[in-house]
């Protein structure tokens, strides 16, 4: 049984898991074409090596990130996403304000 460890429930078997795909920077939205939104959401890099994923623990809805090594398939470490995004995002509101 292979075991991924969720940062808020602790080392789990890994079926209770989704993957959520790479972790990219997201394009800015004010300047980003369709065919730019499309590359960023259906063709991943897929690089070969140490790679940041979205991994979510299904029972609990709990989104996290795990450093992977796409050759070995060991994982190096799990984290919150807390570590990588130190505030939310702004975006804008149907009424143009802002939402946090």
């Amino acid at each position: 049984m292979k075991l991924l460890n969720c940062p808020l429930n602790g080392p789990r078997n890994i079926a209770e898991f989704t993957y959520g795909g790479e972790l990219r920077p997201m394009p800015d939205p004010a300047a980003t074409d369709a065919q730019q939104w499309a590359e960023h959401l259906f063709f991943p890099d897929n690089g070969a090596g140490i790679v940041t994923e979205w991994w979510c623990h299904t029972a609990t809805a709990y989104w996290f990130l795990a450093q992977r090594n796409t050759l070995t398939d060991e994982v190096i470490r799990t984290f919150p996403p807390s570590e990588v995004f130190k505030q939310g995002r702004k975006l804008a509101g149907k009424d143009g304000g802002e939402k946090s």
